[in-house]
């Protein structure tokens, strides 16, 4: 009896055993079908972002034209000051006196001057003599309006509307002639500089005018685009040879003060591709910072294969080598396989799989 029912027992091990192992390879078999399809070649547009440097439009340093001491500041670090306002006052007491001087020996001379004149109008002293006094008359009042501009210099007034910078001076600190006293910096618009790779310089001057590329965006340090977006209006003349990098200069209107002189940020600019070669990012794997694809040979075998990338978009990536449009591509399960594995495979149309994912390009 003992002996019957342990070859029953035995009977339903192997039979649980034999049913596990079925639905294993069942699964198994399951599991080897693959999805595969090619990269597509499409027209689209590819948005590069730029490191820049935010500039003022107008920047420029204050400084001192006379030498004397700082007698007042009529401005604040930060302020917003009006074209023509007064700012400093450097003591004019020694300009003012030498104003005076230069008034008084001009009225002595004109004094002279009519005086030769009654008398050389009565043939008395001859015209050269005239002549000599009128030369006199000259100097003193040219000597009269030099002292007057040294006069209006101890008075520093602002160039253009701006906002003042950080103080170099304070109040009763002695000034030289040419020290600089502060920054002045008009920020009603931006110039935005950034560098361009020659090939992308190409294609944007080729597509500039028709594709209307010259409007970029400008993504702040806090990860924000910036509500008023640009415009592209100079390119300088020659490329860095060091780089291979050409200077672009945007200009953006900046009313509400946002951006300030020194800042950083990202140029965004779009630029168009030709009949590009898409494939889906998720296709694509890394081994040791370069992008592979498995492709599926004529025999249905996997092989990896090293690709370029020229461009990333959301969920694709743009194809420089590495790949032709009727190469087959392994679309998912790329952790399941190994290299010269053979499979089983779907193929998907590439229009399907590119129309599923979240593509904005064309």
């Amino acid at each position: 009896m003992k002996r019957i029912i342990m070859l029953m027992f035995v009977s339903v091990c192997a039979l649980l055993v034999y049913t596990s192992c079925s639905h294993k390879e069942e699964e198994k078999e399951e599991e080897t079908k693959y999805q595969v399809t090619s990269p597509l070649r499409k027209d689209t547009t590819i948005t590069n972002d730029y490191v820049s440097q935010i500039h003022s439009i107008q920047h420029i340093e204050i400084r001192a034209l006379e030498k004397g001491y700082l007698q007042k500041i009529f401005v604040d670090e930060g302020q917003l000051v009006r074209k023509g306002q007064l700012m400093f006052q450097i003591l004019p007491i020694q300009y003012q006196a030498e104003l005076l001087k230069a008034q008084a020996e001009a009225n002595f001379v004109e004094v002279e001057y009519k005086n030769t004149k009654l008398l050389a109008d009565s043939n008395i002293v001859s015209k050269n003599e005239l002549a000599l006094a009128k030369a006199k008359l000259d100097k003193a009042k040219a000597e009269v309006s030099v002292a007057q501009i040294h006069l209006g210099f101890t008075e520093v007034r602002a160039p253009f509307d701006g906002i003042m910078d950080h103080f170099q001076v304070r109040l009763g600190s002695l000034v030289n002639e040419g020290d600089l006293l502060t920054t002045l910096s008009d920020n009603s618009k931006m110039w935005v500089y950034f560098n361009v790779p020659e090939a992308e310089y190409l294609n944007y001057k080729t597509h500039a005018q028709e594709e209307n590329l010259q409007h970029v965006n400008l993504l702040m340090a806090n990860q924000k685009v910036f509500n008023y977006p640009g415009v592209v209006q100079t390119v300088e003349a020659d490329f860095n040879n060091e780089t291979g990098n050409i200077a672009f200069r945007a200009t953006f209107p900046n009313p509400n003060g946002l951006l300030r002189h020194g800042e950083t940020g990202n140029i965004q600019m779009t630029l168009p591709m030709k009949n590009a070669l898409i494939i889906p990012q998720k296709a694509t794997f890394e081994v040791l910072e370069k992008k592979y694809v498995y492709i599926v040979d004529k025999d249905n075998k996997i092989r990896s294969r090293e690709i370029t990338i020229a461009a990333e978009l959301p969920h694709i990536f743009v194809v420089r080598s590495g790949l032709t449009k009727d190469d087959k591509i392994l679309l998912e399960g790329l952790r399941q396989v190994k290299e010269n594995e053979k499979i089983d495979y779907t193929f998907v149309k590439p229009e399907s799989v590119i129309s599923n994912l979240s593509l904005y390009a064309e």
